[in-house]
Formats: C-alpha cells, structure tokens, sequence
C-alpha cells in the first residue's frame, strides 16, 4: 500500500506538472476515448428503449428489460476495465522500474487537475479579453447547460460549479479509487464516470438502460464528494483565514442537500462558502428549463472572472491539500 501511494503521489504531481498534453493526444487515443467507444457498442447493441406505439403492460416489460440490459452492460464494462488494470499493473511490475514510471505516467493520464485548472482560467480569460460572447463559447467546452442567454454572472456560476464538481470527480475520486485499489481501480472508476456522462441520463432513451451506470458512479463518488467537500474547507482556512473556513463549513453542510445530485452538492456548496458567492439555481439544459435553489443564497449574485480566478486558486489550494494527505498517509503507514 506505501508503494502504491508513493506512484499515487508521483502521478499526482506530474499532472499538476504536465496535465494532458495536446501534441500527445492529437497521435494517439486517449484511454477515455477508448472507453467511450466500448460504451457506445454496448449502447448500440443492446439498449432498447421503449416505443410510444407499446402498450402499457408491453411497455413496463420493456423498460424493466432494458434495464437488466443495462445492468449487464456495466458489469461487462467494468470488468473489462479490472482486467485490463490487471494486466497492465502485472505488466509493469514485470518491466521493473521502467514498469514503475509508465504506471505513473498512465495514472496521470487518469487525472484532470492541471487540464480542469486550465479549461476554466480560459473562461475567465475569455471574459476579460472578449466580453461576454467570449466567456459563453469558453464555458459552452466545459458545461452541459444552455450558455447562449448566459450573462457575466451566470456564466462565472457555470464556471465554478463545473470547477467544484470536476475536482471531485476528476481529481479526487480517480486518486481515491486508485489509492484504494491501484490501476484496476482508478480505470473502473473512470469506465463507469464516462459511462454515467454518456447514458447515464434521465431522458426517454437512457433513463432506463444507463440506470445502473448512473447509480453505480453515485456511489463510487460518494466518499470522494465528501472528502473534496473537506478539502475546499481547508483550503478556505488556508487562503483566508479561520472564518472564511468556518463559513464554508456552515454553508456546505446546509446547502449540500439542495443539488439534485447527492455528491456534488458537497463541493460545490463549499465553493460557494468560500467564495462567498450563491451557486446554482435555475438553468436550461436542452431547452429544459431546471429550477434548484441557490446554494449559499445569501453570497454575492453579481459574481465576475474575479471570482473564478479565486476559484482556481481555492481549488489548487485543495489540490496541494491532496498531494499533502497522500503523503501524510505514506509516512504513517511508513511509521506503522
């Protein structure tokens, strides 16, 4: 376990070093494109959504088939994703410390810090250089909502939700699944993350088939939410000193309840108790209008690319917060 942290904590520092670099990928597939590809064929072969000619009795066999197709498939893709973490782990230990280095540099892979870090300052940089024209194309790259009514603040909102949000699930939970279990782990983690993005939705076509996936990543994700929750609250303590802490304490375990998603409400209302900022509440996704209260209702509503640029700074300094509990654990199973 000391050894696995201690590649934990080298692939940690190369992405916040290198992140995903673009001359690399533009040569080569990306693991997660990989997956995407393997959760498409499974999508294609075996999802069968219900037709609006099923009678209703039809219809209810029908949805609760697709469903059990669907539990099939995600137990088809996960284990295709141990194995394949298997084999590499056993591969590279084979290699001996060239082995050492490639599982780093695969890890790595599997982490978004520095690329997360990067797509959102260009939202803020966007805003500044090109208005608000700007800042809706750059947020449109890293949020599923509606952006083309966006103004200044709602998309500064959109930003440092997908900022709080993509830490816990880009940067915590693969680090935690792989600290946990390794290289099987952390590409399970990612299979099924990129299979909740992809059918994981609650429209006609995949509320039944990606159900199992949608659950499955609620519950991978639900100690890592938690624990970026704590680790913005340290990095608030940090940043600004023991009330913006206490404040970001208070409103992260009253307001984490109000997302309609039961882990990201944790980072993102710590974000905004930070900040001192309200996030969320309404926005249109597909043209559907969803209404959620506001996190932190009584913080600042007319928020600027100042405040994302403090949400990065909040941000990686819960990164480093991270990097220094993975070596705490290092020393104390050292010690132990």
């Amino acid at each position: 376990m000391t050894a696995q942290l201690l590649l934990l904590l080298a692939a940690l520092l190369l992405d916040r070093a290198m992140g995903d670099p673009p001359w690399l990928w533009a040569r080569l597939p990306h693991p997660v494109v990989l997956f995407g590809k393997a959760i498409s064929l499974c999508d294609r072969l075996w999802n069968r959504p219900m037709t609006l000619s099923d009678g209703h009795e039809h219809s209810r066999r029908q949805r609760r088939r697709n469903t059990l197709r669907g539990v099939f498939a995600i137990t088809v893709l996960l284990a295709l994703a141990l194995a394949a973490g298997a084999v590499l782990h056993w591969a590279f230990r084979l290699a001996g410390p060239p082995g050492l280095v490639l599982e780093v540099v695969l890890t790595a892979i599997f982490l978004a810090q520095k690329s997360l870090l990067d797509h959102v300052s260009a939202v803020a940089v966007a805003l500044r250089r090109n208005g608000i024209s700007g800042g809706r194309y750059a947020v449109s790259m890293i949020v599923g909502r509606d952006t083309s009514a966006l103004d200044e603040a709602g998309i500064c909102r959109a930003a440092l939700e997908s900022l709080s949000e993509n830490f816990a699930d880009g940067v915590v939970a693969p680090a935690l699944w792989y600290g946990l279990l390794g290289l099987p782990g952390i590409m399970a983690y990612k299979m099924l993350n990129t299979a909740d993005s992809m059918i994981g939705h609650k429209n006609e076509k995949y509320r039944d088939f990606g159900w199992a996936a949608a659950r499955l990543d609620d519950l991978a994700n639900w100690p890592a939410a938690r624990l970026s929750g704590w680790l913005i609250v340290l990095a608030a303590a940090v940043n600004d000193g023991r009330q913006a802490a206490a404040r970001t304490l208070a409103v992260m375990l009253a307001d984490h309840g109000l997302h309609r998603s039961p882990n990201s409400g944790w980072p993102e209302a710590a974000c905004a108790g930070a900040l001192d900022v309200a996030l969320a509440g309404p926005r249109v996704y597909n043209g559907e209008r969803v209404n959620e209260p506001m996190m932190n209702a009584a913080g600042r509503r007319d928020i600027s690319a100042g405040h994302v640029v403090r949400g990065l700074m909040l941000i990686d300094r819960a990164f480093q917060g991270l990097i220094a509990a993975t070596l705490i654990a290092v020393f104390l199973l050292a010690a132990g």
